[in-house]
């Protein structure tokens, strides 16, 4: 389809909903107004501590890490040992959101990491938080807790494995002898072990910057919240002073030009997808959308397949900020929700969304996206079954 068809066709939808939609019924306006609080409550929460900072560590992957290293150590042709070992436990690290999680697995992907590795990344990011595995147990009970761990882990594997064995022709043609492999630019000057600090200083400055208010006053999460700020800005002073001394002009600059270039590409559509969630679905615990809260919660009452594919379709579709998907869950298995649907819904839900499925689609392509998300649905059903029945 060419751009005058695809412009076409936005216009025709946007008169046509414009015409249409019943603006004036009290219901759609507030699953408009849901819309925009819940772009406002991502903006306020998520853009400046999470996103910003996921950007500049993308920017980073793509300027200061060589084509050849990704593509040695992520690549399809890699150690699968490796490759999915470091890219499956990549969430205890870094504790983001489908969202966060964007940037940096668009930046592996760009630079030749094999869709296995990248779609392990991606699953894993979001969904192996430690702080969220370890709330869960606590609140929903250790038997959801302990599968949510195990399940989340095995998940990540083999998702990424099924998406490389589906696309291995395709991933075998991008890094082939026609597939261009850019030099090894300046970074290859630099130390390792520089470039590991570099990287870890800005992963400290996200997660520290990031850190949630656990719902439980006392213990270790507590006090690391409660000292989170002087954290987040000792380690971003630190970076400050590892960009002065190691690095020249030159690198900066390429740093924040990638930097922007993957904002620019990210950004209009993570808005436009938080727009749409909130527009359908509402905010979680919050005001409902288009689609009535009341409707999900009959839905996934029970253990039935069909309560697990709606809780795990409904899951894939919501947007979860970090650690908010507890105290949903909590509110809906008191309202009759299933352990079976509660264990699809919490693979399910935060390491996909609505948001995260159009970005996803500019980096790997509608086809390759479709079957991740496929791939993500049926196995939080089938594994919501399962644990249903035990």
């Amino acid at each position: 389809m060419n751009v005058s068809m695809k412009t076409l066709l936005i216009i025709v939808s946007v008169f046509l909903g414009v015409y249409f939609i019943p603006f004036d019924q009290a219901f759609v306006q507030g699953a408009v107004a849901e819309s925009f609080l819940m772009l406002q409550e991502y903006a306020r929460e998520h853009v400046l501590t999470c996103l910003i900072p996921a950007f500049f560590i993308a920017g980073g992957i793509a300027v200061f890490i060589s084509q050849a290293a990704v593509i040695k150590y992520f690549g399809s042709e890699a150690k699968k040992v490796l490759a999915y070992g470091v890219a499956s436990v990549s969430g205890t690290i870094l504790a983001v959101c489908s969202c966060t999680v964007l940037p940096m697995f668009a930046g592996i992907y760009s630079r030749g990491a094999g869709i296995g590795p990248a779609a392990t990344f991606l699953y894993s990011g979001p969904a192996i938080n430690v702080l969220a595995i370890i709330l869960t147990a606590r609140v929903l009970g250790w038997e959801l807790g302990l599968a949510r761990a195990l399940g989340a882990t095995v998940f990540s594997v083999v998702i990424g494995l099924a998406m490389a064995g589906i696309y291995r022709k395709e991933d075998r043609k991008k890094i082939g002898p026609s597939a261009p492999i850019m030099p090894l630019d300046q970074s290859e000057s630099r130390p390792l072990g520089k470039t590991a600090v570099y990287f870890l200083v800005m992963i400290m400055v996200m997660v520290f910057a990031s850190w949630g208010k656990p719902s439980h006053p006392a213990g270790f999460w507590n006090a690391v919240y409660e000292i989170h700020w002087w954290l987040a800005g000792m380690s971003l002073v630190t970076l400050l002073i590892l960009l002065v001394r190691w690095f020249t002009r030159a690198e900066l600059k390429n740093w924040a030009d990638e930097t922007w270039t993957l904002a620019q590409q990210i950004l209009p559509l993570l808005f436009l997808g938080v727009l749409a969630a909130g527009l359908l679905l509402g905010r979680p615990g919050a005001g409902a959308g288009l689609i009535p809260s009341s409707w999900i919660e009959e839905a996934v009452g029970g253990n039935s397949l069909r309560a697990n594919f709606f809780a795990a379709l409904a899951g894939a579709l919501m947007y979860f900020a970090t650690l908010t998907e507890i105290p949903i869950l909590e509110g809906l298995l008191g309202a009759g929700m299933g352990k079976g649907p509660a264990l699809a819904l919490l693979l399910a839900g935060p390491a996909v969304s609505l948001p995260n499925m159009l970005v996803i689609r500019s980096v790997i392509g509608t086809k390759k996206t479709l079957t991740y998300i496929l791939l993500v649905v049926m196995m939080a059903t089938i594994s919501g079954i399962v644990f249903g029945l035990m």
